[in-house]
């Protein structure tokens, strides 16, 4: 696919820019073996269409969540099983949506400016082998249509 995304309109849905980049996402990947270029290029694309403030991966590495690509501010590097909300979501296997990330116990403050946040499990083999995370500056940024969505990205994305 050509390195280029399109785009829709400001006054565009936030479920009509998810489908459109979901096609995009698909044509994006297909092909390419390497996981880490699939995960460099999903993050670009989620924070260029949707403007997140902070979008990225970890990856479980040696029993820990190891910092992956991402776009945005300087991040946490690694995450232990079951601390903040990554961890927890590993450890739950499930997405988490945290609207106000402080008064989620244990939440890791990486950035200051992080006021919610979204996990969303990447399962292969019924293991958990990663995280999409995804941090907004705004309190209350997320809901089930952005964890349906995402969801649907990391099912693209497994390994």
């Amino acid at each position: 696919m050509a390195e280029n995304l399109k785009i829709l309109s400001d006054d565009s849905s936030k479920e009509e820019k998810y489908r459109n980049l979901i096609t995009q996402i698909d044509a994006l990947i297909s092909g390419e073996p390497d996981q880490i270029a699939n995960l460099a290029n999903v993050t670009a694309a989620l924070k260029q269409t949707i403007g997140f403030f902070w979008v990225g991966f970890y990856l479980v590495k040696d029993g820990t969540l190891v910092l992956g690509p991402f776009q945005g501010p300087i991040a946490c590097t690694r995450i232990e099983y079951g601390r903040g909300v990554c961890g927890a979501a590993w450890k739950e296997r499930k997405t988490l949506i945290v609207p106000d990330v402080t008064l989620f116990t244990g939440h890791i403050a990486c950035n200051s400016e992080s006021k919610s946040e979204i996990a969303v499990p990447i399962l292969s083999n019924g293991e958990v082998t990663g995280i999409l995370d995804i941090d907004s500056n705004c309190l209350n940024d997320f809901d089930e249509s952005d964890a349906a969505f995402l969801e649907e990205i990391v099912i693209r994305i497994k390994n």
